[in-house]
């Protein structure tokens, strides 16, 4: 009895062990001060390999990115453009988890459903009004909505569906928003199902739309453009 209770204790020690490992397996922030992106490194990691130390100078946390500066949004077919500043244009973000995105709106422009799939998102209203919402998962589906002015404040999960609207038909807006990875990662509803390459079948999409494939095929034969710079 002594034996088996032993055996089971050791049994339940080593389980305990290898979930411990595999809750710590991935770190919860850096491990040194800071890890800037080295561009030029063929190897390939989860993020991007360190810079050399001794090489970083200001300029690699440096972007002249002109935030104060209104976009174009008339080129858009959904009256939006994003400026998204992520690891891609600061090196220095590597590691650090965070990102930042300057977002215009023409009127009764949308920044459409779309998802982050690596990112929680925070927006603040710097300029107009815009009515925003996300959606949550299966089997509720149910909106979160609210219609923000200048100077609120709105989070929108980690991957859920989400959007950004311009209810004014004759003034623009802008925000600002703050994203909880060094690469967020973006995936436009519309874009992703009925502008993928190679076109995803129309039996499938008529099926989930429950619409007539003609249907699908006019809404596949539209431009998906991508609002993000």
């Amino acid at each position: 009895m002594a034996s088996l209770s032993s055996s089971c204790f050791l049994l339940f020690t080593a389980i305990l062990a290898l979930v411990s490992w595999q809750a710590l397996a991935s770190d919860p922030g850096p491990l040194q001060d800071f890890c800037v992106a080295d561009n030029s490194s063929r190897v390939l990691v989860n993020g991007f390999v360190c810079k050399d130390p001794k090489a970083v100078t200001a300029e690699d946390f440096f972007l002249a990115a002109k935030l104060d500066m209104p976009r174009d949004t008339q080129m858009s077919k959904v009256g939006s453009n994003v400026t998204l500043i992520n690891v891609m244009k600061i090196a220095g973000l590597n590691t650090l988890g965070i990102s930042l995105a300057r977002i215009d709106y023409a009127p009764l422009g949308e920044n459409p459903p779309h998802t982050h799939p690596r990112a929680i998102e925070i927006l603040t209203v710097l300029e107009g009004t815009l009515y925003v919402g996300f959606v949550t998962s299966n089997p509720e589906n149910k909106l979160f909505s609210k219609e923000l002015r200048k100077g609120d404040v709105f989070v929108f999960p980690q991957g859920l569906i989400h959007f950004q609207f311009n209810p004014n038909p004759y003034k623009p807006a802008v925000a600002i928003a703050a994203l909880s990875s060094q690469n967020p990662g973006a995936i436009t509803i519309a874009n992703a199902v009925f502008g993928s390459k190679p076109m995803i079948s129309d039996d499938v999409l008529a099926k989930a739309f429950q619409v007539e494939k003609k249907t699908v095929h006019w809404l596949q034969a539209q431009f998906w453009a991508d609002n993000h710079n």
